[in-house]
Formats: C-alpha cells, sequence, structure tokens
C-alpha cells in the first residue's frame, strides 16, 4: 500500500534537518495461518537497502525484510540500513545544530543507553551503538520504534508533530505494529497491538526484546492464545527488527501482520517509486465515492499529489530518495 501527503514538521525533536522535509508511508500486508497440524508454507519478502556513499541530511529507509509463515512460530523480520560517509563527525555536528544541541551536547545524550521515561511518562527502550554513536528509541507502548539515528546523524523514522505521547492513543509514526487485523474489519482498526503495552524481555545497550500476550483487554476483542516477541537490534550500519508469532493454544487461527511505517524524505518532489507496477491493477481509495479499481500506466511512480492506493502482484518496489542518493530495494517471494 502507498500513501503520502506533505506535510510540514515543525517538532524540534523529529524535524528532519532539510527545510519541507516530509513523511512517506509505507505498508506491507501479509497473512499468515498459525498452526499447531504440521508444516505450512513458507514465504519470505527482503527489502534491501541500497546505500549511498555521501553524508545525507535526511534519508528514508527499509531493509531487508523478511517475512516467515511456519509451523507454530510464523515470524517477520526488517531491517533499516544506514550509509557509510567518510566524515562522520562533521555529519553528527551538522545534525546536532539543526536541532539546536551542540556536538558535544548531542554525542552525550546519545550516549546514555537503557530504559528511560519521556516527559509524559511513557516508557521507552534507547539503544546505543558503542562504536558508530548510532541509536533508537523503542516505546514499551505499542512496541514501536519511534528513532532511528545512524551514526552520521541521520534520523530515518519519522513521528508525526501530533503523536500523542503519553499513552492516551496510538501513537502516530514510527514502526507501528497492525496486528491481528490491518484495517478495519471485525476487530478495532489495525488491530490492538499498538495500543497496549508491552513488556521488557531482555535489553542490553543495542537490542531488547518485547513481549505482549493475550490480556482481558485482547481477549474481549480476539480470544487466541498467542505469544508475540518484537526484537530490536542495532547494528553498526543498520537497525534490524524481527516480530514471532507463537500459538500457545490448540486450535489453529488466522492473522495479518503489518509494519504501518513513518520514514523521512527530503521531498516527495525528490522522490521515485520503481518496480512492476505498469499494468497492474489498484485500489485508488481517493476514487469515485468509495475508491475504485484502475490499472497502472507507469513502470516508475512519482507523487504529485495526495496518494491512497493499494496494489496487487507488485513485490519488487525500489523506493529512490534523488534527493538524499539513498534508495529500498525490494524482492518478493
Amino acid at each position: 500500500q502507498v500513501q503520502s501527503k506533505e506535510r510540514n514538521d515543525t517538532s524540534k525533536e523529529r524535524r528532519a534537518s532539510a527545510s519541507g522535509a516530509c513523511a512517506f508511508r509505507f505498508h506491507a500486508l501479509f497473512v499468515f495461518q498459525c498452526s499447531n497440524e504440521g508444516p505450512i508454507p513458507t514465504m519470505k519478502l527482503s527489502l534491501a537497502l541500497l546505500a549511498a556513499t555521501a553524508a545525507t541530511s535526511s534519508a528514508f529507509t527499509v531493509g531487508p525484510q523478511a517475512f516467515n509463515v511456519a509451523s507454530r512460530a510464523p515470524s517477520s523480520s526488517s531491517a533499516l540500513h544506514a550509509s557509510r560517509a567518510a566524515d562522520k563527525i562533521a555529519s553528527r555536528s551538522q545534525w546536532a545544530e539543526a536541532r539546536g544541541y551542540t556536538a558535544d551536547a548531542a554525542d552525550a545524550s546519545a550516549s546514555v543507553a537503557g530504559l528511560l521515561t519521556n516527559d509524559d511518562g511513557l516508557e521507552y527502550v534507547k539503544l546505543v551503538h558503542p562504536d558508530t554513536g548510532a541509536t533508537s528509541e523503542v516505546y514499551l507502548f505499542g512496541g514501536v520504534v519511534t528513532s532511528y539515528i545512524d551514526g552520521e546523524g541521520t534520523e530515518f523514522i519519522a513521528v508525526r508533530p501530533d503523536a500523542k505521547m503519553d499513552g492516551s492513543k496510538p501513537i502516530s509514526g514510527g514502526l507501528s505494529h497492525c496486528w491481528p487485523q490491518f484495517g478495519p474489519g471485525e476487530i478495532q482498526q489495525h488491530g490492538f497491538a499498538r495500543n497496549v503495552a508491552w513488556t521488557v524481555k531482555s535489553m542490553t545497550d543495542t537490542s531488547v526484546e518485547l513481549e505482549m500476550a493475550p490480556s482481558d483487554y485482547t481477549k474481549e476483542m480476539w480470544d487466541k492464545e498467542f505469544l508475540c516477541t518484537f526484537t530490536v537490534t542495532l547494528e553498526d550500519d543498520q537497525l534490524t527488527t524481527k516480530m514471532n508469532v507463537d500459538n500457545k493454544g490448540e486450535e489453529s487461527f488466522d492473522f495479518q501482520a503489518a509494519l504501518h511505517s513513518y520514514f523521512t524524505v527530503s521531498a516527495l518532489d525528490n522522490l521515485e517509486i520503481a518496480g512492476s507496477f505498469e499494468g497492474k491493477e489498484f485500489l485508488n481509495k481517493l476514487a469515485g465515492d468509495g475508491g475504485e479499481m484502475q490499472t497502472e500506466e507507469r513502470s516508475v511512480l512519482t507523487i504529485g499529489e495526495e496518494y491512497d492506493r493499494v496494489y496487487t502482484g507488485v513485490n519488487d518496489p525500489v523506493l529512490k530518495d534523488k534527493g538524499t542518493g539513498k534508495s529500498v530495494s525490494g524482492m518478493g517471494c
């Protein structure tokens, strides 16, 4: 699914350093069956980043991602890659200055890893890589990754400036979970994983493993016995995530899984999406009264207006940001 709407983010903490930067949402939706009755087919999707060599002020990225379906324990994983520029110290200084910090203050704040609490009382885990200085923040509420800053000071993940960071509603932005349902359906929009508190199973300075189990709240909507495990690992040049779903009951169940991901891009004018789009059908949700099916004539998509489209049969997208020189490539099953 491709969605876009240009925004000027005035939040100092989350603003991309390039003027007029905007957020881009990209969803990959998968439907699974979780069973204890023998193996079922395995499906894999990989999205790999093609990193540029030049330092840049903002970027969007996701990859590689792999979604695996297996008996009893379906899992999904993703990774965010960073580029390796020669002058990381200078780039970190630019990042700090754009946010009103000195380089020393930025380095000091980035050096603290562990379980922290924001100004609104929500707990989050901050990961810090000891060699590169890269950081990531993962909130327990919703199990959502809200930040990944590489060793050059590039923020890859966007959070909406109007996002509620106090637990009153799901955090708008980041790598937000849609589980066990994407969109509308039998239970609430996008399921419940994004608006319940996950617990910390294990944690180091560069990795955290979160768990979500059934509660009275979830059982009122969905009575399945499950255990979700979400692992976030900060490596020297990438952030990787992996989600496992265990069926703890006696009966099989179906579920949908997606990351409702927001990434920073330099500008929509700089964005191109290539792939096997030409000739493929898509649902244009903004056309007609309730949307309509259309056929794509282009092989490379550019966005000059608000988009909300669902493409079928496209598993090789390449997202290119000409403003940063970075891109994301996808390889299907």
